[in-house]
């Protein structure tokens, strides 16, 4: 089985939970976007402004955040 390549740095990956309890798995936040990597405000918007996107794109809107949290790397 394929390794998956290490994130180099531009990205920091978080877990999403939706309020009607629907997860989103590593969604990646550009580091650019946000104010050092405990900012978790950023990232909430960065990832709302792409789940508006792909609600867009989709015709299917997502949930509303109920909480993300960081995905620490191995």
């Amino acid at each position: 089985m394929a390794r998956k390549k290490p994130m180099d740095g531009e990205f920091i990956a978080f877990n999403i939970i939706y309020e009607d309890g629907s997860l989103s798995s590593n969604r990646k936040v550009p580091t650019s976007a946000l104010d050092g990597l405990a900012d978790t405000a950023g990232a909430k918007a960065v990832i709302e402004a792409q789940d508006r996107d792909i609600a867009e794109r989709s015709g299917r809107p997502r949930g509303r955040v109920k909480s993300l949290e960081r995905v620490k790397r191995k």
